[in-house]
């Protein structure tokens, strides 16, 4: 007996070659059985996948909703816009401070707000990652790990000693709303590294997803580079931005992360949206030199996708930035052999009213940092994944499998009996061009405009729900709280 049946599908798995034809059956949100053909007995809903690609629900453990707008009112258009697109897992990373929920103190109460605002407001299920910020944080790491299952602690914004999140600033305190004698800095990021091997130790059943992550850019460069570049004023637009946050910030900041990470005795870190050929070789060379340390490497669909010549300028400003297609192509070396491990979006619905100064809206440097896309994060990668020789299985280990299992979302990222059933139908022949007004999101604009991609999807389901198709979100709100690491299937 099934509350659904999938029929007509062509399945692709993760860590898998072929993909083959069959009918899926789904029973109170799980796939319970997977075959070439179920009979559907009588009164069995059943749903006609048309000879489409079904492919397991993509995560994105690389967000940022609710950051320029509340969660409540962030979580339902952005969730919505990642159904459309396959997403059917949402992460974000979160952080006390302005933005977000514009809250200080203890991370306790914090993640109260967090829960309440969340619950019944996203379509897709939801988790979270949080960043200690102040030295009462670190003390209550232990409270995210057992209590709030956010066993990963970051972002931790290696920028931010010396810049905000637009730019240069001295305001570090006032903005992040440190308490008396707190210091965001190399100190503060020691002691998260030394708490997060502590909390290894103590509880070894959940070490292997006790992690850190990193946004690794060096303030001091980054202050110096921007300076320079604008004082000489030969550069504009993502060219100039690129310019003054450098590819050898990154890999200098990677190469701390790593020694941080080998003092502290931490075993498991992640480097965060690498942008850069610069950058990816450093995360080589730490994991040449601290075998011991497990780092998770990862980059942005922006940054597979855009390039310094991007048309539509300063709507694609992000930290890190996009670069040129020099870097672009050698990502893509690193994707199609193996050593980029999951694919994100960074996905910040950042409206255009505060996007761009409107006194001046072409000035990159007035501009606000960040965009959206995770509606874009699947049709994407499998659009240009496809065409650089990616087989739809590789993509399926990317874009769910890869980041369930680093991430401790262990019931997801396969279609297999006693998983989630999350499940997305694909056309792969499907020609379409990105466009901002047919998006869910409130953003108002996408750096993504015009891009034409090959594969759409129709049709997406989370643990068994119908929540988009053919173009319309179909359902209520279902998203639920996944706690990590969730139980194995």
């Amino acid at each position: 007996m099934f509350d659904l049946i999938v029929k007509n599908v062509r399945i692709v798995r993760p860590n898998h070659t072929e993909i083959f034809s069959g009918d899926i059956g789904i029973r109170d949100g799980k796939f319970a059985h997977i075959a070439s053909s179920i009979a559907a007995p009588d009164g069995t809903p059943t749903f006609d996948g048309r000879g489409r690609l079904a492919m397991p629900g993509a995560i994105d453990p690389h967000t940022h909703v609710g950051i320029y707008v509340p969660p409540q009112q962030d979580a339902p258009t952005e969730s919505a816009a990642a159904a459309s697109g396959g997403v059917t897992t949402l992460i974000p990373y979160v952080r006390t401070g302005s933005l977000y929920l514009n809250m200080g103190g203890s991370l306790k109460p914090f993640w109260h707000e967090l829960m309440r605002q969340s619950e019944g407001s996203y379509y897709v299920d939801y988790a979270y990652h949080v960043s200690p910020i102040t030295r009462q944080q670190l003390g209550e790491m232990a409270f995210l790990l057992t209590e709030c299952g956010a066993p990963n602690f970051g972002e931790v914004f290696m920028f931010y000693g010396l810049h905000g999140l637009h730019g240069r600033s001295d305001t570090q305190s006032k903005w992040l709303m440190l308490e008396e004698g707190d210091h965001y800095d190399l100190a503060h990021f020691d002691f998260i590294c030394r708490e997060a091997a502590r909390l290894q130790a103590q509880y070894p059943e959940l070490a292997p997803y006790i992690q850190v992550s990193w946004h690794c850019e060096t303030p001091e460069i980054l202050r110096a580079y921007e300076t320079k570049i604008r004082q000489e004023g030969k550069l504009t637009g993502l060219e100039a931005y690129s310019a003054a946050r450098p590819p050898h910030s990154e890999a200098v900041a990677i190469h701390i992360v790593g020694a941080l990470a080998h003092h502290a005795g931490l075993t498991q870190v992640n480097i965060l949206h690498i942008t850069s050929r610069e950058a990816m070789e450093a995360a080589l060379a730490v994991r040449a030199t601290y075998p011991h340390i497990t780092f998770g490497l990862e980059v942005t669909a922006g940054h597979l996708l855009l390039d310094t010549s991007c048309p539509m300028g300063v709507y694609a400003k992000v930290n890190p930035p996009i670069r040129p297609r020099e870097h672009v192509e050698y990502l893509w070396e690193r994707v199609l052999d193996g050593t980029v491990e999951w694919i994100i979006t960074d996905h910040a619905n950042c409206p255009k009213d505060q996007k761009v100064d409107k006194d001046d809206p072409d000035n990159i440097w007035k501009a606000h940092a960040g965009f959206g896309g995770t509606e874009y994060l699947l049709p994407a990668i499998f659009s240009e994944g496809t065409k650089r020789g990616l087989s739809p299985n590789r993509v399926a280990e990317l874009l769910s499998w890869n980041p369930a299992q680093r991430f401790g979302l262990l019931n997801k990222g396969d279609i297999a009996e006693g998983y989630d059933a999350d499940l997305v139908l694909l056309d792969p022949d499907e020609t379409w061009t990105i466009r901002a007004e047919d998006s869910f999101s409130t953003q108002g604009y996408t750096p993504f405009e015009g891009i034409e991609l090959k594969g759409r999807v129709k049709t997406t389901f989370v643990r068994g729900m119908r929540v988009f198709d053919e173009g319309k979100i179909v359902s209520e709100p279902c998203g639920v709280y996944q706690p990590r690491p969730t139980r194995k299937a």
